[in-house]
């Protein structure tokens, strides 16, 4: 089973609701960060703000949405919740093709059309993901990762009330996705004059059987994470960078603020440098949530001078190529 992350969560919720209401949480936190003491870590200068913001979203879950979805599950068994998965599902694939055309992407953009029309036709309106099993790709994009296509910075890291994580780009992009999404027109079209009582209706149904599909995977959540905040911040981080760059970013370079890593000597010292780059042997590509978001100094490892000569001692002398010793 696919592990949902936080970050889906707050972004099937955000795709379902006005932007009047959203503008307004990302004043909010924008302005509670210029209040704050000021920048604890150069990657997240809105920390405090960002911390107290994500403990409300929490204590938010733990009281109300988690309870409903967990009673949500036990009364609608799997086939019923995966079919209305697959209803919001086919509902953002229009938008979704729409940004893929907006990246250049236009055999996906097309693929994500044609998804809408197969799934709402003979998928019995989006319940029947028959699009997949004739191997029409799935995909996930939203205009915040358009924007970072198009060379939008992120800017600060961002928790917004309800919303979750973000960042200045996406949270601007969350707006017009709200309008894009076509949950948002559905029901202008199903009964225009209560559409307002069926688009909260809707977005109330996708978030709860969103957080049902969430209860088997927080125990690995809570087992990894020493701080919650920080895994969900950088995981948050990690992902967006990745869709923006479809699962192959570039290495990313050392901010201004950050002090460049000495040049180490694996001559001298390998285990104490191994030790403190676990990850710089045969992964420093690695993108995922544990992934460090510095970059990492890749050293290649290089023949101590006396190589010949250990290997001698022992019997056996060799050049770094692995010819015989003359």
């Amino acid at each position: 089973m696919r592990m949902v992350s936080a970050a889906d969560l707050r972004l099937s919720f955000s795709r379902r609701r006005g932007a009047a209401a959203l503008a307004p949480l990302v004043l909010l936190a924008l302005l509670g960060g210029c209040a704050s003491a000021g920048p604890v870590n150069p990657r997240d200068p809105l920390e405090a703000t960002n911390r107290a913001v994500f403990e409300f979203n929490d204590g938010l879950d733990k009281a109300f949405i988690k309870p409903v979805a967990q009673a949500y599950r036990a009364v609608l068994p799997q086939p019923v919740r995966t079919g209305v998965r697959n209803f919001f599902g086919n509902l953002q694939d229009p938008w979704i093709g729409v940004n893929n055309l907006l990246q250049g992407k236009v055999e996906a953009g097309l693929t994500d059309w044609f998804r809408f029309a197969t799934n709402s036709t003979i998928g019995f309106g989006g319940v029947m993901d028959v699009a997949s099993g004739m191997r029409m790709a799935k995909h996930n994009e939203d205009f915040g990762q358009t924007l970072g296509v198009w060379g939008a910075p992120p800017g600060d890291y961002l928790v917004l009330p309800l919303f979750g994580p973000s960042n200045v780009r996406d949270g601007l992009g969350l707006i017009v996705d709200a309008y894009g999404y076509g949950g948002f027109w559905l029901p202008r079209l199903i009964d225009p004059p209560h559409r307002v009582a069926w688009r909260n209706s809707l977005s109330a149904l996708d978030i709860v059987n969103l957080r049902a599909s969430l209860l088997d995977t927080e125990s690995i959540f809570e087992a990894a994470a020493l701080d919650r905040y920080s895994f969900l911040r950088d995981a948050y981080m990690q992902r967006r960078r990745n869709l923006i760059y479809d699962g192959d970013p570039p290495r990313e370079r050392l901010r201004d603020e950050e002090e460049p890593v000495a040049p180490t000597s694996l001559d001298t010292e390998p285990s104490r440098w191994i030790m403190a780059h676990p990850t710089a042997l045969g992964v420093a590509r690695y993108s995922g949530p544990l992934a460090t978001a510095h970059a990492v100094q890749v050293v290649e490892p290089t023949v101590p001078a006396n190589y010949a000569g250990v290997l001698a001692a022992g019997g056996r002398a060799a050049t770094p190529r692995g010819e015989d010793n003359e």
